[in-house]
């Protein structure tokens, strides 16, 4: 059988059988020629669509090759967002240029945040330091009291409580384990009016009549018996009540607010300001109290800070000497304490706040702001700024401190007035 050769026919005149056209090579839009010499996009291409009118989505010729967008500008996959989308872009608007900062009212509402959480942490603080108060001693108790004067007159005690003490923190304090309390130190701040606050110590071995009283806890009348014994003797007898009501009678000055503190909360205090810096003139010694100081500057941590108040026996005035080195400590107790770097420091203050007021006793109609008041007026007569003297003495008798009468009376009647004290302690 012959061989047959099959073969595309060459150039037909017409379409081929069947009625279908011939359909014209491929056109990729790249005017080069064809590896056979036959350029890209002949002029069969124009059966379908004429060049000139074939136009890209975004009004570019596509005879005019390949474009990439780099040459205008434009975002790789983004047609036109290098102009930030604008008109010929994606469709979306152009992005406004971002406004410059209002620095005025940033600041505003920085400073109103600001003012929120410091009037917030205020009275969270307030209601704390208010609720740990033991509001205890009852001054609707006392009987046949003097008229009040001018400015308030608290009455700051100092007791010998162990309350809440372990026996390490005994040992440790030199306090021993008497059961009770007693009066260990006392004193009345005169808070004027108008300035000129004063701080009396009333020594722990004054002389004193026990007045008419009525029992804190009895409820029962004891009447006036002349007796005379010394002044810490009214608190180990009845406690507050009748130490407040045996002052009265002796000085003839209202007591409007009682505070006292026991040893405990004393060293607590002084180790939670991180220890008082003192200035001790003379070195001293004393067994009882666990006192050992040399001359010179130092700073008193709690232990020594107790020891060095409750200190008689070593000192050449005993009980007079001890109530000055009292004050002089409290000075200095105020000043550390109400430095920025305690008032400030919340991991100080806090601390501090806790250690005064979970151990101060204070009478029932106290506040916060009276204590506030009471600290401030402390703080300001132990640093100078009043008088700070002892109770005027005119002798002894019996191992007893005998007052000045005459002395006492002017003393109570410039309190009252809230007139300058020109009366001299010892």
């Amino acid at each position: 059988m012959r061989h047959i050769q099959r073969g595309r026919p060459s150039s037909p005149a017409g379409p081929p059988p069947g009625g279908v056209p011939q359909q014209s090579g491929y056109d990729d839009g790249y005017d080069q020629p064809r590896g056979n010499g036959q350029p890209y996009g002949d002029a069969r291409d124009e059966v379908f669509e004429p060049r000139a009118a074939r136009q890209d989505p975004y009004g570019q010729n596509q005879n005019q090759g390949y474009d990439s967008g780099y040459n205008t500008g434009q975002v790789y996959g983004r047609p036109g967002a290098g102009d930030g989308g604008g008109p010929g872009g994606d469709g979306r608007p152009a992005r406004a240029p971002r406004p410059a900062p209002n620095w005025r009212k940033r600041i505003k509402w920085t400073a109103i945040t600001l003012v929120s959480v410091l009037l917030v942490t205020s009275v969270i603080t307030y209601f704390w330091a208010d609720s740990k108060l033991k509001r205890e001693v009852d001054l609707s108790k006392v009987i046949e009291r003097p008229d009040g004067g001018d400015g308030t007159n608290y009455l700051i005690v100092g007791s010998d409580s162990r309350e809440g003490m372990t026996a390490e923190d005994k040992k440790k304090l030199h306090t021993g384990s008497a059961e009770g309390k007693r009066t260990d130190s006392m004193m009345i701040l005169h808070v004027a009016d108008d300035g000129g606050n004063t701080m009396i110590s009333l020594p722990r071995d004054s002389n004193v009549t026990i007045p008419s009283f009525k029992g804190a806890e009895s409820g029962k009348l004891y009447p006036n018996q002349g007796r005379q014994t010394k002044l810490n003797a009214a608190y180990a007898e009845d406690g507050p009540e009748l130490l407040v009501r045996t002052v009265e009678y002796n000085t003839g000055l209202k007591i409007d607010h009682y505070a006292e503190i026991g040893f405990g909360g004393f060293a607590k205090i002084v180790d939670a300001v991180g220890g008082v810096e003192m200035d001790i003139p003379k070195g001293f010694k004393d067994k009882k109290s666990g006192a050992d100081f040399e001359a010179g500057k130092q700073t008193l941590d709690g232990q020594q800070a107790l020891a060095f108040v409750r200190t008689r026996y070593a000192l050449p005035g005993s009980d007079l000497d001890r109530t000055k080195n009292q004050q002089k400590f409290l000075a200095a107790l105020a000043s550390q304490a109400a430095t920025p770097s305690t008032v400030m420091n919340p991991f100080k203050l806090y601390p501090t706040m806790g250690a005064g007021l979970d151990t101060l006793i204070v009478d029932k109609d106290m506040g916060l702001m009276d204590v506030a008041s009471m600290f401030w007026a402390m703080k300001g007569v132990t640093g100078g700024d009043g008088t700070s003297m002892n109770m005027p003495l005119a002798g002894s008798t019996g191992g007893n401190l005998l007052w000045d009468k005459a002395k006492v009376k002017q003393l109570v009647e410039q309190l009252n007035n809230d007139e300058k004290v020109t009366v001299s302690g010892n």
